[in-house]
């Protein structure tokens, strides 16, 4: 069988996803002819070590017109018998078999302040057409949680027993550690993107609130410092917030160190497909205090104290139990070990390989 993956998100954050699928697939399947298309700038991000794998470059901005006609040409060029999209992002005119991830329904959901309005609003009105058409033409779906498969359900209709739930997991990169340097005496800290349902503008609000109890507590925004990361500097500048520090992007090395040495990894978001970085910091025993949104007390469970997302006066009550209570951060520290013993990598590939064998025969 010769399998086609859209792998042109590989070098982003839902990229760990794509990246962990490939590393186990190739362990798994080592028969079965395998193509990896990758977007020109990623075309070295990613090599195969099996030699039944191959990288293709496929270099189609998403929700353009080059995706539905020249990625269409591509893929009808290339004839495989299963394709499986790792976005809904596709060529909605396709006609071969597919298999297609949904990782979250954010593009429908929220409005993204940092982006032209009038464009954004013409995609997320594609964004629906295109949700509902994929959910509707695959041969089967993947969604990382039962919360994002009973949002999909509800927003497309599509019967449950055409999607199937593989858990995302987390472990650590290579192992190695490298200090990164900060001017605070204790710190907690939040990994990833700043778009606007992160919540980091109440994150801060809170963390300003904390600092008459512990004034050298530090929070550090850990990600590259793109638009809405800007938006939030200006926010805390404009309101005279201190002991606040962005990093933009640093290397994972440096991440983790963060991670292991934080008093507490924070996650504000209002909503969530999987919510990999709680996760993340958990695997280098970092104690998780997370919003109860969504997703992510499916994915936490007990390893997490959790507050009210849109009440800063929580937000700062849930961090301070942990900051004060040793015993409940050792516990939290504890239950996190023990939480992540849950998921797989290599369980989620072996899933997907099976549904590649089921659909694509």
């Amino acid at each position: 069988m010769h399998i086609a993956i859209d792998a042109r998100i590989i070098n982003s954050s839902t990229g760990r996803y794509i990246e962990r699928l490939l590393h186990y697939l190739q362990k798994i399947d080592k028969t079965n002819k395998y193509t990896v298309l990758v977007t020109k700038k990623d075309e070295k991000f990613w090599k195969p070590t099996n030699k039944n794998f191959k990288t293709k470059v496929a270099d189609f901005a998403q929700y353009s017109f080059a995706e539905q006609i020249g990625f269409k040409k591509l893929l009808d060029d290339l004839k495989p018998d299963l394709v499986h999209f790792c976005m809904p992002q596709q060529p909605v005119m396709y006609r071969g078999k597919r298999v297609t991830t949904f990782h979250d329904m954010t593009l429908v959901k929220v409005v993204m302040p940092d982006k032209n309005p009038v464009v954004y609003r013409v995609k997320q009105f594609v964004g629906n057409f295109v949700f509902r058409r994929v959910a509707r033409t695959s041969s089967h779906i993947i969604v990382p949680t039962q919360f994002t498969k009973d949002e999909l359900v509800a927003f497309t209709g599509t019967p449950a027993d055409k999607i199937t739930i593989t858990y995302e997991a987390a472990d650590k990169t290579d192992g190695s550690l490298k200090k990164y340097d900060h001017p605070f005496k204790q710190f907690i800290m939040y990994v990833g993107q700043q778009a606007d349902y992160k919540n980091i503008k109440r994150l801060g609000d809170a963390h300003q609130q904390l600092l008459a109890k512990y004034p050298d507590l530090g929070l550090i925004l850990v990600g590259r410092k793109d638009k809405t990361a800007t938006m939030n500097e200006k926010y805390f500048n404009d309101n005279n917030y201190k002991n606040i520090l962005f990093t933009d992007f640093i290397p994972d090395s440096q991440r983790d160190w963060l991670y292991k040495n934080t008093d507490a990894y924070i996650f504000p978001s209002l909503m969530e497909g999987f919510g990999l970085p709680g996760l993340e910091a958990m695997t280098y025993g970092a104690p998780v205090v997370s919003s109860s949104a969504t997703c992510l007390p499916e994915v936490y469970g007990k390893a997490a104290n959790y507050f009210d997302p849109s009440d800063v006066d929580d937000i700062a009550r849930a961090i301070d139990e942990v900051l004060s209570n040793k015993t409940r951060r050792n516990e939290l520290i504890k239950l996190g070990y023990e939480q992540i013993k849950k998921y797989s990598w290599e369980r989620m590939a072996k899933q997907t390989h099976a549904i590649y064998m089921e659909y694509g025969s």
